[in-house]
């Protein structure tokens, strides 16, 4: 599956500035070819510890490089659905190959969406909480535990305000930063209440305040899973996935702040929806990687604007879960708030709940969970109720025009 895709910002600013026509603004690299390496197996494989216990569904997951060595944390579970067996399971290695036990987490109940944070000498893994009826979404609120010494972590502890999920936890400039959001249950209740993102910061692991004082809330809408990058110029730029719909529409919110108001987060919709939305930066450039629907279009939103607000969420909602999926690489024009697509990562069905590690400064290493690779290629509601498994992957960038 190995392949080399070139990647195009086109932001006439960005172009100008190569042309040495005086605009200043744009990435450093305007043309990258990215290479991409053969899936490796990770969940299951032979490398694992004997105290995992893997069910059919090995899904959402987050890694991260703490004091040499790689921790990734996964959920296993009966499917994709809440259910009362899932258990959120920590390993680590030093060559993501074979793993040591370092934690399990088991409530009786379902757990999703781990997050770890490595910070100094400390690393933290949050988690949500939720309920077991698989025909519901029901968020109880969110959870840190401390990692203590090998195979021990803290005793889980509630944090922050009930009915919150995390989406991305991440350290910027040596602060610790999270993005949670709360009402994820009205998506799929659609009972006119609004989504509220949250963007918050902390200074000991456990407890979390704005980033922006006495303004927690950047967006409020239909967006939920969140993730931000800085700019070299202090600005930001952020993806929000927007299920339940708003004033802009369904899809994606493409936000960008400016570094003297990064409270005020100014948005455009793009139709097509991201899932699972991760950002990172490549020299200076922006990139996504989220789901991608297989449809002519791609989109999500199919303006069906003859219905109501409710029915067309209802209606949006039905059309996706019958199409095929992808985890796919998309590079990010910050400036003109506009999304390209890259390219396909290994995956099928059931997929695109990615985490990103460095390997070194143009190889990153992408772990992402898919339906089997030789399986049938499903429709995403037929895949969520069959196993699905975590990969690694490799991409690498080269910038051939600066």
């Amino acid at each position: 599956m190995n392949g080399r895709i070139v990647a195009f910002c086109g932001s006439a600013c960005a172009i100008a500035a190569a042309l040495g026509l005086g605009c200043s603004e744009g990435p450093r690299c305007l043309l990258h070819a990215v290479s991409q390496g053969d899936p490796n197996p990770v969940v299951p494989a032979d490398g694992l510890p004997p105290e995992v216990a893997l069910q059919p569904a090995n899904n959402n997951l987050d890694v991260t490089v703490h004091q040499g060595r790689v921790f990734l944390a996964f959920r296993t579970s009966g499917s994709h659905f809440a259910s009362a067996t899932t258990e959120l399971y920590v390993v680590s290695s030093e060559d993501a190959t074979s793993w040591r036990f370092e934690g399990r987490f088991f409530r009786g109940t379902d757990l999703r969406e781990p997050r770890l944070l490595s910070w100094g000498e400390k690393l933290f893994v949050y988690f949500a909480v939720l309920g077991s009826d698989p025909l519901a979404f029901e968020p109880q609120g969110m959870m840190v535990s401390e990692y203590l010494a090998p195979g021990r972590f803290s005793e889980p502890e509630w944090f922050y305000q009930s009915g919150f999920i995390p989406w991305r936890a991440r350290v910027e400039s040596g602060v610790p930063y999270l993005l949670s959001y709360v009402g994820g249950e009205n998506i799929y209740e659609v009972n006119g209440k609004p989504i509220e993102v949250h963007w918050l910061k902390t200074s000991d692991g456990r407890t979390f305040e704005p980033v922006i004082p006495a303004q927690p809330v950047v967006l409020r809408g239909g967006g939920s899973e969140t993730d931000f990058v800085f700019l070299d110029d202090g600005s930001l730029v952020a993806v929000s996935r927007d299920e339940l719909g708003d004033e802009l529409g369904w899809g994606t919110r493409i936000c960008n702040a400016p570094r003297d108001d990064l409270g005020r987060w100014e948005c455009v919709m793009d139709p097509k929806k991201y899932d699972s939305p991760l950002l990172f930066r490549q020299d200076g450039a922006v990139y996504l990687v989220g789901r991608r629907n297989l449809t002519e279009s791609g989109n999500y939103d199919l303006f069906l604007r003859d219905l109501s607000p409710a029915e067309q969420t209802h209606r949006y909602e039905g059309d996706y879960s019958s199409r095929q999926k992808r985890c796919s690489l998309w590079r990010v024009n910050p400036h003109e708030r506009r999304v390209e697509f890259v390219l396909d990562l290994p995956s099928r069905g059931d997929t695109c709940f990615p985490a990103l590690r460095r390997l070194a400064p143009d190889t990153v290493e992408i772990y992402n969970y898919t339906s089997p690779l030789d399986g049938p290629d499903l429709s995403w509601f037929e895949s969520q109720l069959r196993e699905t498994v975590i990969n690694r992957v490799t991409l690498t960038f080269e910038c051939v025009f600066e």
